[in-house]
């Protein structure tokens, strides 16, 4: 897979064209840290922001879109249902109020963040409707196993485009990722560089072998393992710096080191766990 460029990007199973890599901004503060942190990415060539109505900064992502002048059809915004608002009448407002705080007159992608306990069904066929009728450009989900995928199929009209889990070298799901190449889903990495934790002896050698830091060389892992990839930052030289990932390639026995790093470990909730 040739992934050479900040523009490219991959196609989803409705035809809509998603970037590979973007800028994530949990945990980033709403005003103006976020403002910043996103026109960083715009000016570094990210053209691809993802947020989400819990991480409560919706309006400054929106902000900085505004301010940077760049065609609202060039930049590719995912935002995600809060846990709270799970639920057909209850997503359907919220869908409205993420909208009015960006902003934007559609979103890009749209996820459910959590599958929770029992409601996710109820919630996708508001997003089908939101969906059809034009507000949304592509539908998905988050943190979806493959039984919560299977369950979910069962009961709906539309294959979600996109499934943005926990993904980096210590856990790897490569049954999940399989699972979702089968069934034409996009998987996508969130916490890709493990909260900074990347004092690995594996990832130590290569990025001396390909001059490069560790945090490039795990990018650049998801990236040839078809993976979209949405790194955090809220610095200019780091948020620079993983893009930072289009001029070289792992071979293949390098990724297979990375790959053999996986220990099934995590640094957020087991989906499974995280019940409501």
């Amino acid at each position: 897979m040739k992934i050479q460029h900040i523009a490219d990007t991959t196609e989803l199973n409705n035809g809509v064209r998603m970037p590979w890599l973007g800028l994530g901004v949990f945990q980033v503060e709403e005003g103006e840290e976020v403002i910043n942190s996103v026109r960083y990415a715009l000016e570094a060539g990210y053209r691809s922001i993802d947020t989400a109505a819990g991480y409560r900064n919706e309006a400054g992502v929106g902000t900085a879109i505004k301010q940077s002048g760049i065609k609202r059809e060039e930049i590719f915004v995912t935002t995600k249902l809060a846990n709270s608002d799970q639920g057909y009448e209850s997503t359907l407002q919220a869908f409205e109020e993420s909208r009015r705080k960006l902003d934007l007159e559609y979103i890009d992608l749209y996820l459910i963040h959590w599958p929770g306990k029992d409601k996710y069904k109820d919630t996708w066929r508001a997003f089908e409707k939101l969906y059809k009728e034009g507000y949304i450009r592509a539908i998905g989900v988050s943190n979806f196993k493959e039984h919560h995928l299977e369950s979910l199929k069962q009961d709906s009209d539309i294959i979600p485009a996109v499934n943005q889990v926990e993904f980096h070298p210590l856990l790897n799901q490569q049954k999940l990722l399989q699972y979702c190449k089968n069934e034409g889903i996009q998987l996508e990495a969130w916490t890709p560089i493990m909260k900074g934790k990347l004092d690995l002896p594996v990832l130590t050698e290569l990025a001396a072998k390909y001059n490069k830091t560790p945090a490039q060389i795990v990018l650049r892992w998801d990236l040839q393992h078809g993976i979209v990839t949405i790194p955090k930052s809220v610095r200019q030289a780091r948020i620079q710096e993983n893009a930072d990932i289009f001029d070289f390639t792992l071979s293949e026995d390098d990724m297979s080191k990375i790959d053999q790093l996986n220990q099934d470990y995590r640094f957020g909730p087991d989906p499974d766990e995280l019940l409501f």
